[in-house]
């Protein structure tokens, strides 16, 4: 290893945390003071509490509450609009009505064509 090259190495270095809590542990510095330690994070602890720096819970539950709002104003003015229009079908429904609508037309053709007599062509040849 090179000779002046590397910090100088504390074994004792004192951590202090938010919580009160104080540990010691090796370090280039002599002391460190920390937000969050293993006898206050939740994951620890098993309390739901927030650890909120600078306001970001705050700002993150602000942004997701307007979200919320916004998306449920589109929902209901989306259930709005499918109220007015007509109901929506699948695809075999309209199948069979357009089935439904072609055998009509071909008994309304059926019916005409027994309903008017034939043109009577021995006429039209004496003429």
């Amino acid at each position: 290893m090179k000779k002046g090259i590397h910090p100088d190495w504390h074994h004792d270095c004192a951590v202090t945390c938010s919580c009160g809590n104080s540990f010691t542990t090796g370090s280039i510095n002599k002391t460190l003071s920390v937000d969050i330690c293993s006898a206050c994070h939740p994951f620890f602890t098993g309390e739901m509490k927030f650890v909120d720096r600078q306001g970001r819970v705050d700002k993150f539950i602000k942004k997701r509450a307007t979200a919320e709002a916004i998306a449920k104003a589109k929902k209901t003015a989306k259930k709005a609009v499918q109220k007015v229009s007509e109901p929506v079908k699948s695809y075999k429904q309209i199948l069979k009505e357009q089935q439904e609508a072609l055998k009509q037309d071909k008994n309304l053709n059926k019916t005409d064509a027994v309903a008017k007599p034939a043109p009577d062509k021995t006429a039209d040849k004496k003429n």
